[in-house]
């Protein structure tokens, strides 16, 4: 049953949007009190009457003891000030006043978010405490599979709900996991920039897009130039928080090596190299693998993944394994079911289990990634940068 702060006068409205079922209090202290009473509540809608001063404070203070209550915040206006302070202080999110819609939709996101919070406090409640593993899918060249591949990986660790996963969309200037799953990025990447230097678990899963059971989305921004607003050090940052909230984190990333990419690298269990069987291809995938033996990253945490293998391109595995001076881990044919399956929103390792590159890419994950390798990061953790 959620709180509902807000003096008596102006509460008549905002009950109408939240149901009947709701409590009232008239100040920030009532709604503490209502709060200690009940340890079971996630949910405080703090209306336009009270003060924003106060409001942050209570929020922020709450982030402290109880980090699975949401604060939903009621303005009459909101501008980027207010949002960021908004965020820093912990409110999950900020509704413009009389948006009914707005604030109703608002109030589900937030019970999900306490949900999988909750859920991750009971896991280690229960004597099991998540040390997840980060998976890095990388390729030196666009248009080869990236993040299909990244996306079924996802899927195929997260398949029967032996664990909870979370996929990163971390090419932030032209990231297309959203598009890929048919999914509306409410919240991205770029909405974590007020919390750099302090995320936490709550800031993180309010970050989140559920896609099914077990398997989540961190999406990349979609308005033009945040990408630039999101330093390495975020991404650094969040990926700490979510291997804490996840058993896999599978980060896709964009086709070539940047900071923000060094840094997905170094946070990593394993890093997954995909290719196609063509020169340029074949050609750019050994120069990155130069660079990171340059870097000193092991090479025992790397897979090669060959995609779109195709006998009639007359580039057998050994020709392929010739060229990159590197064994290929796994071979994922050709075959026009995957952009099909692109298309309609759907993986095909949802969409068509028993498909050769479903089962391809199930048994890669099953015999790289479960579990995946302990060492992680660099050798010396060498400062140099690729030039």
């Amino acid at each position: 049953m959620p709180i509902l702060c807000e003096p008596d006068a102006g509460t008549d409205e905002l009950l109408g949007d939240l149901g009947s079922e709701v409590r009232t209090a008239d100040d920030l202290s009532a709604a503490a009190k209502l709060l200690d009473s009940d340890p079971a509540e996630t949910l405080v809608v703090i209306g336009p009457r009270a003060g924003t001063e106060e409001a942050l404070g209570f929020a922020s203070a709450l982030r402290m003891v109880r980090p699975a209550v949401g604060v939903i915040l009621v303005r009459e206006q909101a501008d980027v000030d207010l949002l960021n302070r908004a965020l820093q202080a912990g409110v999950r999110e900020v509704v413009q006043a009389g948006d009914h819609a707005a604030l109703a939709a608002a109030c589900r996101r937030s019970r999900d978010v306490s949900w999988r919070i909750l859920a991750a406090t009971t896991t280690e409640r229960n004597g099991r405490t998540v040390d997840g593993k980060i998976i890095t899918v990388f390729t030196a060249k666009g248009g080869v599979g990236k993040t299909m591949l990244a996306i079924n990986l996802g899927v195929a660790l997260a398949q029967r709900g032996a664990n909870n996963v979370c996929v990163v969309d971390l090419d932030l200037a032209s990231g297309d996991v959203a598009i890929s799953l048919l999914l509306d990025p409410v919240r991205t990447v770029a909405d974590a920039v007020s919390m750099t230097g302090h995320v936490d678990t709550t800031g993180a899963a309010s970050l989140l897009t559920p896609y099914r059971p077990g398997l989540e989305m961190l999406l990349a921004p979609v308005t033009p130039g945040d990408a630039e607003k999101i330093p390495p050090s975020l991404v650094g940052e969040l990926l700490a928080v979510l291997r804490n909230m996840f058993d896999y984190v599978v980060v896709d990333t964009p086709p070539h090596l940047s900071e923000h990419v060094l840094t997905a690298l170094d946070a990593s269990a394993h890093h997954v190299l995909l290719t196609t069987p063509d020169v340029p291809a074949l050609k750019n995938l050994r120069v990155v693998l130069d660079v990171l033996d340059m870097l000193s990253y092991p090479a025992e945490v790397r897979s090669v993944v060959l995609n779109r293998a195709e006998p009639k391109l007359r580039l057998s595995q050994e020709d392929v394994e010739r060229v990159i001076r590197t064994p290929v881990a796994v071979q994922i044919p050709a075959s026009r079911a995957v952009p099909i399956s692109v298309n309609k929103g759907t993986p095909i390792t949802l969409a068509s289990p028993g498909h050769a590159v479903s089962k391809a890419i199930t048994a890669f994950a099953k015999q790289r990634l479960l579990p995946a390798p302990v060492p992680r990061g660099r050798r010396g953790r060498s400062k140099q940068r690729p030039a």
